[in-house]
């Protein structure tokens, strides 16, 4: 679970093969979130005073949007605008979809980093887009949001996902500005990573300190670096974890050292960039040797 999200809660109060589950994240202006499969659930007509984002993943949701039937079957995207009665249920035997409830607010700051500081307001004239690669893009944010301890992973997932709906997909001028050699600047910014390892670094942080907007810094620093920077945050991470415990500081005091949320995300981390266990790496052992022993 993320930090600063809300218990997320399960619930079978509707037909035995429907399920949902549902959490916010505070810090994107408390970001509602969804995840469900029904069989025979059906919204009643309502609005909301956010946008609905929905990743289709399995079967295909029929709803009723201005007026018009919409069916929107596996790997593709629906939006719904704030206001706009809606309705919503199973187009045949049942449909799964991950969905995200973003604020007008958080929408038009996206917009507006990516039209590169010129006040934007995002509205989509289609309600059903046929995007398979963006659906699978909102949907592995969607997990990120509610698996990822990391701000910075789950800032740059969000920005560039929902950057991405928008430029596709809306009718704004929203053409982000061209990326330069700013090899100084990003040399700037990875010192500023290096010296807040143990700390929750987020991508207003990052912001800030360049004087850039978050989506045109993630441009520029890919362009430079050819990874993200929470990419870089964690390999940086993983390098001092490296030598903490090298030097033989114990698991839980490198963990918290090196700022990850807790002990099984640092193993899991550490895991994937070095290819064995923190616990391995300390001791020297060979994980495959023993297990075959």
């Amino acid at each position: 679970m993320s930090l600063g999200q809300e218990q997320a809660t399960e619930t079978s109060a509707f037909g035995a093969g429907d399920r949902a589950r549902f959490w916010r994240v505070p810090r994107y202006d408390e970001l509602e979130c969804l995840a469900a499969r029904f069989e025979t659930y059906r919204y009643a007509p309502h609005v909301h005073e956010t946008f609905a984002v929905a990743a289709i993943i399995d079967g295909a949701e029929r709803y009723r949007y201005r007026g018009v039937t919409h069916v929107a079957p596996a790997g593709s995207v629906g939006v719904v605008h704030p206001g706009v009665l809606h309705d919503g249920g199973p187009a045949g035997d049942s449909f799964v979809y991950r969905v995200l409830y973003p604020s007008p607010d958080l929408f038009r700051r996206i917009a507006t980093d990516l039209n590169d500081g010129v006040e934007t307001e995002p509205w989509f004239p289609e309600t059903v887009i046929d995007d398979p690669e963006l659906a699978v893009r909102i949907a592995r944010l969607h997990r990120t949001l509610e698996r990822s301890p990391v701000a910075l992973e789950q800032d740059s997932a969000l920005i560039q996902t929902l950057g991405l709906l928008i430029r596709r997909h809306s009718r704004t001028d929203t053409r982000p500005p061209a990326v330069g050699r700013e090899d100084r600047l990003v040399d700037r910014l990875c010192s500023y990573i290096d010296g807040h390892l143990g700390e929750d670094v987020t991508l207003d942080d990052l912001a800030r300190d360049a004087g850039l907007s978050r989506f045109h810094l993630l441009r520029v620093f890919r362009h430079a670096t050819g990874i993200t920077p929470h990419v870089y945050l964690m390999s940086r991470r993983v390098a001092r974890a490296k030598r903490l415990l090298g030097d033989g500081q114990g698991l839980a005091e490198t963990a918290v050292d090196c700022g990850f949320f807790d002990q099984s995300h640092f193993t899991r981390v550490f895991k994937s960039h070095v290819g064995v266990t923190p616990g391995h790496y300390r001791t020297g052992s060979n994980p495959v040797q023993d297990a075959a022993a």
